[in-house]
């Protein structure tokens, strides 16, 4: 059951290493100009539809994301056997990191596209939702309910 665990984290935390390591390249691809930047910069009625749907992403995702797993945990994870349990929590950890990944990536993308700072504050939190989904072995015995000494 611990090799289970630890190996539970490891995933955990490349895919939150992975949330993270994708906005970074994607900025530093168009930050040595790789990527086009400023397609939208002339165009205000598509940077405002572009900026609205960015925040309204981001307004419905980040709640989503962080009550959305408790919701899960409480309603489906609680009530199966440790290792579904330990599957289906490595499921929705990735769910709500890809949504909090996919607004991230989105931000960006509007951000460089119409060189508005809208997308980009929008990105930052997201990423800052994000570090509340860093996966630890504390935090994964507390959720599902697993004291150190059984086994």
């Amino acid at each position: 059951m611990e090799r289970k665990i630890i190996k539970a984290i490891q995933v955990l935390r490349i895919q939150f290493y992975a949330v993270w390591m994708l906005p970074i390249l994607l900025v530093l691809l168009y930050e040595t100009d790789i990527l086009p930047v400023g397609l939208y910069a002339d165009a205000p009625q598509t940077q405002f539809i572009l900026e609205n749907i960015g925040i309204l992403l981001t307004i419905i995702s980040v709640p989503l994301a962080l009550k959305l797993f408790s919701t899960v945990l409480k309603k489906r994870i609680d009530n199966v056997s440790f290792p579904v349990a330990l599957m289906q929590y490595k499921i929705w950890s990735g769910v709500r990191l890809g949504i909090l990944g996919l607004v991230i990536l989105y931000n960006i993308i509007i951000y460089y596209f119409t060189l508005n700072n809208i997308g980009g504050l929008c990105a930052l939190i997201g990423l800052t939702a994000s570090l509340f989904c860093y996966p630890n072995e504390k935090r994964l015995r507390q959720e599902l309910q697993i004291t150190n000494d059984e086994e």
